[in-house]
């Protein structure tokens, strides 16, 4: 079969390899249908982000099952699926309490297509075949009527945006939304944006310098202002950083309320002052990290599968498998290959 690998910066490459077989009755062989982007595959193929090659590549995408074990219960030869980026078991402590992101079943960020990062012996979803294990566990069914491609990235990125205004809009309803946007997790905080519209924020502020970008939050239904990440909007209960910059990092927790939350969904390569008294004069409650997608999966299709969220407005370039290469050199903000 052939997959796809990366080599290095700027260098992608199909090559040819045995298929995967079960080797366990838990697990399923999964084709791949439609795979995104991740908001830091751009990085990665710029020499950006420390994560060179080479590895088989991609960790975002919606699947069609081929072939399951004899245990796996919850889906079935032929039902679309999508596919969490992270590996979870499902019944260690931590994927019980929706930690699925530091499954203890395996190692430390197992994931699929990043590399030495996330374990290379699990490969990436850009592939005519991948192996799941704990099938019941990760595959999440798709919807009907919901497109495999408008939904490519709920292995990650829309579930990474999920969890920086769902929890808290759904303990403060209607609390207005500050997203601080930029090139470092550009589509999450597109994403969070769209989110936080469809979850019933009164008032959604996207903030960011680029004009594509502006444009696809207005789309969303966000208040689209143009400006740099330190540019003062205001002060709100529920802030998201998504630029990657320390800049845009104080800027969002300065401008987080009283007893408001914020949360960086961008990673940030170093270290960066925090204003620690201004947070703690106003019990601000601030969250970084890896995001636990898996349990956030089912709740972003349904917003989907009910027409109050639509992730297609994000993509910006939809291309044949076959294009996938040129197309993923060029870093449109959100790209989708489907075959």
């Amino acid at each position: 079969m052939k997959r796809l690998m990366l080599n290095g910066p700027g260098s992608l490459e199909w090559d040819k390899v045995d298929e995967p077989t079960l080797t366990g009755p838990d697990q399923a062989l999964v084709r791949p249908v439609a795979l995104a982007t991740c908001d830091i595959d751009p990085a990665v193929l710029r020499g950006a982000f420390p994560l060179a090659g080479p590895y088989p590549f991609g960790h975002e995408g919606v699947v069609e099952v081929v072939s399951i074990g004899e245990q796996v219960r919850t889906v079935a030869v032929g039902d679309l699926v999508v596919v969490p980026f992270q590996i979870s078991c499902g019944e260690c402590a931590p994927c019980r309490q929706g930690r699925t992101g530091n499954c203890a079943s395996h190692p430390m960020m197992s994931t699929f297509g990043l590399g030495p990062m996330g374990g290379l012996h699990w490969g990436g979803l850009w592939a005519d075949l991948a192996l799941i294990p704990h099938a019941d566990a990760m595959l999440v069914p798709l919807p009907a009527g919901v497109a495999p491609a408008a939904v490519a990235s709920a292995s990650d990125n829309i579930p990474d945006a999920y969890r920086a205004v769902g929890p808290q809009l759904a303990a403060r309803p209607g609390a207005e939304v500050l997203v601080v946007g930029g090139s470092g997790a550009r589509s999450i905080g597109l994403y969070a944006a769209g989110l936080a519209v469809a979850l019933g924020s009164d008032r959604v502020v996207y903030l960011d310098d680029s004009p594509e970008r502006l444009g696809i939050a207005a789309a969303m239904g966000a208040e689209a202002i143009e400006g740099e990440a330190n540019a003062r909007v205001g002060r709100f209960p529920i802030t998201v950083e998504a630029d990657g910059g320390a800049k845009a990092l104080r800027a969002a927790i300065e401008a987080t309320a009283v007893d408001g939350w914020c949360t960086s969904v961008s990673v940030q390569l170093n270290d960066v002052a925090l204003p620690l008294l201004g947070m703690y004069t106003r019990c601000c409650t601030f969250h970084t990290g890896r995001a636990h997608v898996r349990p956030a999966i089912p709740l972003v299709l349904e917003l989907v599968a009910a027409g109050r969220f639509d992730p297609s407005l994000v993509t910006t370039a939809t291309v044949p498998w076959e294009d996938a290469i040129d197309a993923l050199l060029e870093g449109p903000i959100k790209l989708v290959a489907v075959r």
